[in-house]
């Protein structure tokens, strides 16, 4: 492990972090690496051009009133030396609920020839951009005016998306890739640590994944034309009502100031148990970005592992069974014994009974693999908690990417223990997504049992 000061790079933004860690790359990878890649970056602004609602929060009472910095979709579109190609989209937004990733991911293969394999949609997941499409709809207190909002955007979201990729894949060129492993220490387990009762001095409980994954593409001419980076953390140092990336966002513009060639693309780990400490201040949402990016930085002022222009991936979803499903008069008496937020959401459930009949036992869970030139990427959809980061790299190595909230924004995904110890994130969460009990148990088998298969352990 060497330690690396990035306080040079800090120099030009308004708060100076120091003594962010770099961990040397020690997975499989060829010792060099041609320029036989082909890459190709594409940025668009999805920020809203009228007040809309925020999503993340019940307590959020009006839309947005205003903008701190730009909402973005970013794409990178790769292909290897056989003619494999891929694209990686990053937006600044809670997550994709499934329709719309659906009619996204339709729309792609059919104008660009990728299969879903071949595609990731991931959310920063920042409680700071729009609502988009049914996600979390029942929670929010908007009007017919304020949906018919969302639905326009919502279209206009899947237009820019869509077209984004188109741009992204034209724009490609030959480029080389590097991937490596960095450390930021700002997440905090909010199962363990109760947020009103920490201070300064208070000893931290995990579980954590402090990894800052990284992936450098580079042109032939030695300039940084992308840099992807990720964090398990939840994007929820903000809470009022400004468009906002949150600490992903401040983490992108430093980056980019620092590397002007280049478009930094941010992804959310397993982050689901994991919240920034303290927070509810632009000042420390702006930390915890200097943070993250010196992090970044220091790996890409490294030494980082040379990655072969070979590109395989895998995608497929897996059945999870929920604990139980009521009928209507269950549903019925809970409406009747609930309010607010809680009340719509099973009056929402109701009326889905009705239109169909009876509520599904299980879901069509996500579960993504790439493999860049020895550097395997698992994509995972939900919110997923720590335990299934912990659990994947105890199995494919410490340098594994872990992405999470990609694809479908569906539920928080629980580990068997977090199931078992219930809370939000194991139990209470389920209902403003729709679903109508916990999971069964059995989902944490099932879910790394398709990440062996798709990376090939037995």
């Amino acid at each position: 492990m060497k330690i690396c000061n990035p306080t040079h790079f800090l120099v030009t933004l308004t708060f100076l972090y120091s003594a962010a860690q770099c961990i040397e790359p020690t997975s499989a990878g060829a010792d060099t690496a041609g320029t036989e890649w082909q890459a190709g970056v594409a940025r668009v602004d999805i920020t809203p051009e009228e007040p809309l609602w925020l999503g993340g929060y019940a307590a959020r009472t009006k839309p947005a009133e205003g903008t701190l910095h730009p909402l973005w979709a970013k794409a990178l579109s790769l292909k290897d030396s056989a003619g494999n190609q891929a694209v990686l989209v990053t937006t600044d937004i809670l997550g994709y609920p499934r329709d719309v990733a659906e009619r996204i991911r339709a729309r792609i293969e059919q104008e660009y020839g990728l299969p879903r394999a071949n595609l990731i949609l991931s959310a920063s997941h920042t409680h700071s951009a729009p609502v988009i499409g049914a996600s979390l709809k029942c929670i929010y207190a908007f009007d017919a005016s304020g949906e018919q909002k969302l639905t326009d955007y919502t279209e206009q979201f899947e237009d820019k998306v869509t077209a984004l990729v188109g741009e992204a894949l034209a724009k490609m060129a030959p480029a080389s890739l590097e991937s490596g492993n960095g450390t930021a220490r700002f997440a905090v387990n909010r199962r363990s640590n109760k947020e009103g009762a920490l201070t300064a001095t208070s000893p931290l409980q995990g579980p954590n994944d402090h990894a800052v994954p990284v992936l450098k593409v580079m042109r032939t001419d030695g300039a940084v034309a992308a840099i992807i980076f990720g964090y398990a953390c939840h994007a929820t140092v903000l809470d009022g009502y400004q468009w906002s990336g949150d600490y992903p966002g401040f983490a992108q513009a430093a980056l980019e100031a620092q590397y002007p060639t280049a478009t930094a693309l941010f992804f959310a780990g397993c982050g689901a148990d994991q919240n920034p400490l303290p927070r509810r201040s632009v000042a420390l949402a702006r930390q915890y970005g200097v943070t993250l990016a010196a992090a970044v930085a220091c790996v890409l002022e490294g030494t980082m592992t040379p990655l072969p222009p070979t590109l395989i991936t895998g995608y497929k979803e897996v059945d999870l069974a929920l604990e139980s499903v009521p009928d209507e008069a269950a549903l019925r008496q809970r409406a009747e014994s609930t309010s607010g937020y809680e009340q719509r959401c099973t009056e929402d459930l109701l009326a889905r009974v009705t239109r169909e009949g009876s509520l599904p036992a299980s879901y069509p869970y996500p579960v993504q693999t790439w493999q860049m030139g020895g550097q395997t990427l698992v994509v995972l959809g939900g919110e997923v908690v720590v335990d299934y980061a912990l659990a994947i790299k105890e199995r494919l190595g410490q340098n594994a990417f872990i992405m999470a909230y990609a694809n479908d924004l569906m539920a928080y995904i629980p580990s068997e223990r977090v199931r078992e110890e219930g809370g939000y994130e194991g139990q209470g969460a389920q209902i403003i997504y729709g679903l109508p009990s916990p999971w069964a148990d059995g989902l944490q088998e099932r879910i790394l049992s398709e990440i062996w298969n798709q990376a090939g352990i037995k």
